[in-house]
């Protein structure tokens, strides 16, 4: 296990710098599982409620602007979109859960085509949870947490939107999630925490995509 002050050292960081400096491009949205590409390389995902930014994470990872599409409305990624990382890796941006307002016919739909991603993609290396840092974790990230752990898929929190909360908050919600995660056999033990707006924190969520990529 990692130290939790300093998880990751300069060859680490180093990895996910020259990684994420090469191509990344769009090669597919799909909507049912027929259409997925093959799985011949690793494969990593961007989970979450919708708005957690998933997209804009993508976006800042990568240092462009709209290589993954953002939107201020929730709901507006309907499909599971992916894309080629040096050609060493696969990354899956999913369609967001949680977000009531969607036609109720729409969120069953995206519901099941992300159960049914998680529970049987053989190529996926790590499930990345974007939780928002504001709210913690919420009743319908606790229902994909236990989905993953019964299917035995390695997943990791990531807590997004940092720069909305000051020092004592945020390291309250840290350590109540920490609690949580005890709880849950898949889970990897390191929370990461970014913010997409402020560039903080992507350095260790690139480290941690470079290793993927690696093994």
């Amino acid at each position: 296990m990692r130290d939790a002050d300093k998880p990751f050292d300069d060859a680490d960081l180093e990895k996910g710098r020259l990684l994420f400096s090469r191509p990344c491009r769009f090669m597919l949205g799909v909507v049912s599982l027929d259409k997925l590409p093959e799985a011949t390389l690793p494969e990593v995902c961007m989970a979450g409620r919708s708005n957690v930014g998933k997209s804009s994470l993508i976006n800042a990872l990568t240092g462009t602007r709209a290589l993954a599409r953002t939107s201020d409305t929730p709901g507006r990624t309907q499909e599971v979109n992916f894309f080629s990382l040096d050609d060493r890796l696969l990354l899956a941006d999913l369609p967001g859960y949680g977000y009531a307002r969607a036609p109720q016919d729409q969120v069953k739909k995206w519901t099941r085509l992300v159960k049914s991603y998680l529970r049987g993609r053989p190529n996926l290396r790590r499930v990345f949870l974007l939780v928002d840092s504001r709210h913690g974790l919420k009743d319908s990230d606790r229902e994909i947490m236990s989905m993953l752990d019964t299917a035995a898929v390695n997943y990791q929190i990531v807590l997004t939107k940092t720069d909305k909360l000051r020092g004592d908050a945020l390291e309250s919600v840290m350590a109540k999630t920490q609690q949580e995660l005890a709880k849950h056999g898949a889970s990897h033990p390191l929370i990461l925490r970014t913010s997409s707006t402020r560039s903080e924190g992507l350095d260790h969520v690139r480290a941690e995509i470079a290793a993927i990529a690696d093994n």
